[in-house]
């Protein structure tokens, strides 16, 4: 029988401004979670206490660097929702500063730590927010560390929210694997644990048949699996997965992300991804995204 404080399911939104996170916010609000945005840590305790009393049973919390005066108070208290039993599962949303500069210059907004810059930036507002940028990363190393990453930098809002969605429908306490394949010509996941290059292998591309296709083709499948290198590579992949899983599982970790690149990001990768997790499905949590795919 579960306790009182094993009931309740608590997620934490934080991360880079301008990554999205009020866009996960939204998705966790219509997952029937009560939302609440921009939270100073030094209320966490009593906040997370008085859902208790309501018996609330799913509650998302967004904090970020507009309240970086006590961030740092922000994993002690984590720790000791730990230690009464309630466990919360942190989700850091991240992206490249080129990505962040751009969607700033987009909308216009300032950034909440432009002012802590401005005078060191020679008023060139392109400088202060970069400057802003870097150091907000500095403020939240130690909430990156703890989280499970989730890097925004090319995906769009509706992804995001299904994303969002995907993470928290899966059980409590178990590790979940999510393999994701993307195209190295848009640059490596940086919410990747582990990252296996697969540009080496045949491409199904410069078969005009399978250009069009996709991995999750069967015609794609079946050339893929024709050829003893590919064979090779998924076999290595799950051989080293499935000697270290046990030993992250035992570090307590929730989420491990293994990125499968190849060059376009539509066929050698996203095969690959497809077998590992029918490989994995039975004995782990598993999660799967077709970054490229899923722009279109």
């Amino acid at each position: 029988m579960k306790s009182e404080s094993s009931e309740l399911q608590v997620v934490l939104i934080t991360g880079m401004s301008g990554s999205g996170k009020s866009v996960a916010l939204h998705a966790l609000e219509d997952a029937g979670f009560f939302c609440v945005d921009n939270l100073p840590p030094e209320l966490l305790l009593a906040f997370v206490e008085l859902e208790k009393q309501q018996n609330a049973s799913r509650v998302a919390i967004a904090m970020d660097a507009r309240n970086a005066s006590s961030l740092h108070l922000l994993p002690a208290q984590l720790a000791r929702l730990n230690d009464q039993g309630i466990s919360v599962k942190s989700h850091f949303l991240d992206a490249t500063t080129e990505t962040l500069v751009r969607r700033y210059s987009e909308t216009r907004r300032k950034h909440p730590l432009s002012q802590s810059v401005t005078e060191r930036s020679d008023n060139n507002p392109r400088r202060a927010l970069i400057e802003a940028i870097e150091l907000e990363r500095e403020l939240l190393t130690d909430l990156r560390n703890q989280a499970h990453v989730i890097d925004t930098s090319s995906i769009r809002p509706s992804q995001l929210q299904a994303y969002v969605k995907s993470l928290i429908s899966t059980s409590g306490g178990q590790l979940t694997l999510v393999f994701e394949s993307f195209a190295f010509k848009r640059g490596v996941p940086t919410d990747a644990d582990y990252v296996f290059d697969v540009r080496m292998l045949p491409n199904p591309h410069y078969e005009p048949e399978l250009r069009l296709l996709t991995g999750r083709d069967e015609a794609v499948a079946a050339f893929l699996r024709e050829q003893a290198d590919v064979t090779l590579m998924l076999n290595h992949i799950h051989a080293f997965l499935q000697h270290w899983l046990d030993a992250l599982a035992r570090d307590h970790r929730s989420y491990v992300t293994v990125a499968i690149g190849c060059t376009g990001g539509q066929h050698r990768s996203v095969y690959l991804v497809e077998q590992l997790v029918k490989l994995f499905e039975d004995k782990w949590v598993t999660l799967k995204r077709h970054r490229e795919l899923e722009k279109n």
